[in-house]
């Protein structure tokens, strides 16, 4: 007999995405992903000043912050065909490392770990053998037994209060949980530890960019940082090897904790390898310029079509025509008026029309991007199989590493086909935080060494010309490829839209009725109980769902006014 279940909201940090499914002899037969609220920053824009659009655009969430105010300055710098400086792009390769570390670490731990580990069960642990075996794996100082003890005397003290906090609506003891006592309490126990060690990473952002979230160091032409290398009150040698000692405690974690434990665990569910694929067509785009005209980068990007990575095409720079003519956005299935068929971003357009949930009519705030009218899924997984499909030798070494250890722990060898999965998303995910902890590693050599020549300019002047110019500004987000569109006309904002991960992933059918990622990947899923179904979350928080970037907020039911957004640096007021 065919069931309807509604997971809503199904993100932990933040709601608006509801996910439905049909469940069918306890497996997903369809599924519709919603984004239930409206994004309006594009309406927000028009006829603005194009170097303030980043200062609007990184509220679009206060999750991903950081990744939409340097793809929005990277818009702008492209109409303009501006050059920035190297140290700029240095100070903003390190922000972006910095902030992917903190995120892929927040996104395993803290919103996706529990979906997998059993909180309660860690109580039957004993402390001992879950040393013993966390030792046996990597050589972390904080395993000791006694360690692990204090740790379920803490999480024994949460039970005992009745108040469990962040762990209070976990699945506990529901049949999909298989991990033993032990691998549970690791688990636990490291998640403890990951908020201190991404709040380290934070730390490095909040240096350079001034604060976080919202960084506000950032300027079409480069960056705001002013460096002198004897002041403590701009950025000198003493932040600088302060953010180094930061960046050395971050790659002990990352390298003995999170690699292993996503290992482990992966090989306790390798079953979960057969589940999740969905949409095998993979974008992502190359990050961390490494000259002033974004040509080279640290990281490659590409696209690589039905999982085979011999057809990695490579996206090369920043003017990159096969990436610009490539991304079109449909809004047949989205509360929006259309009718025009899918549209470029250039041409895009942003015009609320909300019906009401139709299965196969509207049913989502999200449009629905493709690539030369193909659906693709973005994020960590995309982008490490394109970087090992461009022969990037730390993305191969850690690959590699990581499916050894859970080669190790499941007693058998795991290929690398096995990525295009559920549980494959989780291990692209720990495999690109190690290669960003590299990248961040060199970034800052790169700067001092730059600094050392005498060079310390951080911003390029530049002047709007009259008339209209296009650009488009693209940039790896921890959840994927993120692009930024602006039409400039004399000076001003003509048209601006934003292309986001979760657009990616999170939209609904498109002009040809294809299901977007999240819907393909929960089609064949398990839910042995479809009262909680906690297969459906594992799924869809694989992709580290982050709605906020794809919507915003409307109320169809009111013509007043709801809230007045007061504008940065301008006269504007922009009503709800």
């Amino acid at each position: 007999m065919t069931k309807r279940i509604v997971v809503d909201p199904m993100t932990r940090i933040e709601g608006h995405l509801r996910v439905d499914c049909e469940v069918d002899n306890g497996k997903v037969i369809k599924a519709w992903s919603s984004g239930q609220m409206w994004r309006g920053i594009e309406l927000i824009l028009q006829d603005r000043d194009p170097r303030d659009a980043w200062i609007f655009t990184q509220r679009i969430c206060g999750v991903c912050t950081t990744v939409h105010a340097v793809a929005s300055v990277r818009a702008v710098e492209n109409a303009l065909n501006l050059e920035v400086p190297l140290n700029a792009q240095y100070i903003r390769n390190m922000i972006v490392a910095a902030h992917g570390i903190h995120d892929h670490i927040v996104h395993f731990y803290h919103l996706s770990a529990l979906d997998w580990v059993d909180i309660v069960s860690a109580l039957k642990a004993d402390p001992k053998k879950a040393s013993k075996l966390a030792e046996s794996l990597s050589s972390w100082s904080n395993n000791s037994h006694q360690h692990f003890k204090q740790v379920q005397e803490k999480l024994q003290s949460f039970v005992n209060s009745g108040q469990l906090g962040v762990f209070a609506s976990g699945y506990w003891g529901h049949p999909a949980m298989k991990l033993p006592p032990e691998v549970n309490l690791l688990a636990v126990a490291h998640y403890f530890q990951a908020l201190d060690y991404q709040r380290r990473a934070n730390k490095i952002v909040t240096i350079l960019g001034s604060k976080t979230p919202h960084i506000q160091n950032l300027a079409v032409g480069g960056v705001t940082n002013v460096i002198n290398l004897e002041s403590q009150s701009t950025l000198g040698m003493e932040r600088l090897y302060y953010i180094k000692t930061i960046i050395d405690e971050l790659g002990d974690f990352i390298k003995n904790v999170y690699l292993v434990d996503v290992a482990a665990i992966g090989a306790l569910y390798a079953d979960w390898t057969k589940y999740g694929a969905g949409v095998t067509n993979y974008l992502s785009v190359p990050d961390l310029p490494l000259d002033t005209k974004g040509t080279q980068f640290a990281l490659p990007g590409g696209y690589i079509a039905n999982g085979d990575l011999a057809t990695f095409k490579p996206i090369g720079s920043y003017q990159d025509a096969y990436f610009q003519d490539g991304v079109k956005e449909s809004v047949k299935h989205a509360w929006y008026k259309g009718g025009k068929g899918a549209l470029h971003p250039y041409e895009g357009e942003t015009i609320p029309e909300y019906t009401d949930f139709q299965d196969e009519e509207k049913y989502s705030w999200v449009k629905a991007p493709t690539f030369y009218d193909k659906r693709a899924q973005v994020g960590p997984l995309a982008n490490v199989l394109a970087m090992v499909a461009a022969g990037h030798e730390p993305t191969k070494r850690y690959l590699d590493q990581v499916l050894k250890t859970a080669g190790s722990v499941a007693g058998t060898s795991i290929p690398v086909a096995a990525l295009h999965s559920t549980i494959g998303r989780h291990a692209a995910r720990a495999v690109r935080t190690a290669v960003l902890y590299e990248a961040l590693q060199h970034q800052w050599q790169l700067l001092v060494e730059n600094l050392a020549k005498g060079d310390f300019a951080t911003f390029n002047r530049f002047e709007f010309p009259k008339g209209e110019i296009r650009g488009f500004g693209f940039h790896e987000a921890p959840r994927g490829t993120l692009s930024h569109w602006t039409v400039i006309r004399d000076g001003k904002i003509a048209n601006y839209q934003a292309v986001v991960p979760s657009t990616w992933n999170a939209g609904p059918r498109d002009e040809l009725d294809e299901p977007g990622p999240y819907e393909a990947s929960l089609l064949d899923n398990p839910v042995a109980d479809p009262e909680r179904p906690l297969e459906v979350i594992r799924t869809v928080h694989s992709f580290d769902p982050c709605l906020a970037c794809a919507i915003h907020m409307v109320d169809t039911r009111s013509k007043e006014e709801i809230v007045r957004v007061q504008g940065v640096g301008a006269q504007c007021g922009v009503s709800f």
